[in-house]
């Protein structure tokens, strides 16, 4: 194990700071969405369905790459994810023209950034004792929201100059920085392989370990909830804000922005809620903030038309406890699970949990397109944020029900 210095902080800056530039592109079609579902004459549910098509490449990314990292070492599958994500973002850029292309190039553009997600958990997990693991994977997952919210800036700015298509260009040449900041960061760390010995199957292991079963049960149902609160904010908030009176594309550029904080504020929670879980428990915050973001689900979309300043603020609380609990679900699965097993157990917890955030864009848009035919779009955005309310009581459920012994609480390891 790589010791604790300081030098070590350094390497967590430059992998967080190199993952924020991998991230560019992620988000840049749900800032385009209000004005690509016009200009490319899609349905709401086709709109989803591109939004989805990036989650699924995601989902099957996060298996492979986890897959791949127990077998090769996590140090080499997180370089190469980097390297063919900036390739695969500057095609998406470069030829995505329509629905069609951008349907194919965005779920291909989305096939390699799982390798820098699971095999950045296992790196966090090899070199972090469980006293520290809450922190270091929520920095990591800090960086994810850090990089989302760079995204949707950088695409709303870009929106505003010259369209979706200048968007596109400048969202996809900056995961080349971010590769080029990854190999650097890396080049002294080693890469790791654990013995695998006689291993049990991931099945069997989740039959025998209640807590690790519900830890992925309860982040499936969490990423029900979140993937389709990020792919639709903008949109909301776009809505939101041309309920109030502004042209499309000005409110299209103002939500990009919004949107982005929002991802900010996301950052400071995965870092402090991390933190916080290995001072007080794991169980103890997971509850508070699945509780909390089910709540905001399930009433947020009924307040589009409300004022713009109460809804902004909504907005960055929901956005706050939605993502919160992330870090907090990700650091108690390593400590449930041995590190031989971890990335076969990530890869059944990603193909669940980014399967479900496929799922639920499309169940929002197709609610949206039901709803909007009656011309009631308060009711239209309610209910379709009711549908990842649904998710995210179900994560509540989850998270009540962990135990490490009949009425204790879930803490971490020693």
């Amino acid at each position: 194990m790589i010791p604790l210095a300081a030098r070590f902080d350094f390497w967590l800056i430059a992998v967080c700071l190199g993952r924020i530039f991998i991230h560019a592109n992620f988000l840049v079609y749900a800032a385009c969405m209000p004005i690509l579902a016009q200009t490319w004459s899609m349905s709401a549910t086709q709109a989803g369905t591109v939004a989805s098509g990036f989650t699924i490449g995601y989902a099957l990314s996060l298996v492979a790459s986890a897959w791949l990292a127990e077998r090769l070492g996590a140090r080499r599958v997180f370089l190469g994810s980097a390297a063919a994500s900036a390739v695969a973002a500057i095609g998406f850029a470069a030829f995505a023209t329509d629905y069609a292309s951008a349907l194919v190039l965005y779920t291909l553009a989305a096939l390699p950034q799982g390798g820098i997600y699971t095999p950045g958990i296992m790196l966090m997990a090899e070199h972090y004792p469980p006293e520290r693991r809450g922190y270091a994977v929520g920095w990591l997952l800090a960086s994810t929201s850090l990089g989302l919210a760079f995204s949707l800036v950088v695409s709303g700015g870009l929106v505003g100059l010259g369209g979706p298509r200048v968007a596109f260009l400048g969202t996809g040449m900056l995961p080349a920085a971010g590769a080029a900041v990854l190999w650097w960061a890396m080049r002294d760390t080693p890469n790791v392989i654990h013995a695998h010995g006689d291993r049990a199957s991931v099945l069997s292991l989740l039959r025998a370990r209640p807590n690790a079963r519900l830890l992925v049960a309860g982040y499936t149902w969490h990423s029900w909830e979140v993937l389709g609160m990020w792919v639709w904010m903008p949109a909301f908030l776009a809505a939101g804000i041309a309920l109030n009176g502004t042209e499309r594309q000005h409110a299209t550029e103002i939500a990009a922005y919004l949107a982005g904080g929002m991802h900010v504020v996301g950052a400071i929670a995965s870092s402090s809620m991390g933190r916080m879980s290995d001072r007080i428990g794991r169980r103890r915050v997971m509850l508070v903030l699945a509780v909390a973001g089910a709540l905001c689900s399930s009433g947020i979309g009924f307040l589009v038309a409300a004022p713009l300043a109460l809804l902004v603020a909504l907005v960055f609380v929901y956005g706050f406890v939605a993502i919160g609990d992330s870090p907090v679900l990700s650091a108690a699965i390593t400590e449930e699970v041995a590190p031989a097993q971890l990335g076969s157990v990530l890869a059944v917890r990603a193909l669940l949990g980014f399967g479900a955030g496929a799922v639920s864009p499309i169940l929002f848009g197709g609610v949206l397109d039901f709803m909007q035919a009656a011309q009631t779009p308060t009711a239209a955005w309610g209910l379709a944020f009711v549908v990842l309310g649904a998710g995210g009581w179900l994560a509540v459920w989850c998270a009540s029900r962990l135990e490490a012994t009949p009425g204790s609480e879930y803490v971490p390891k020693a």
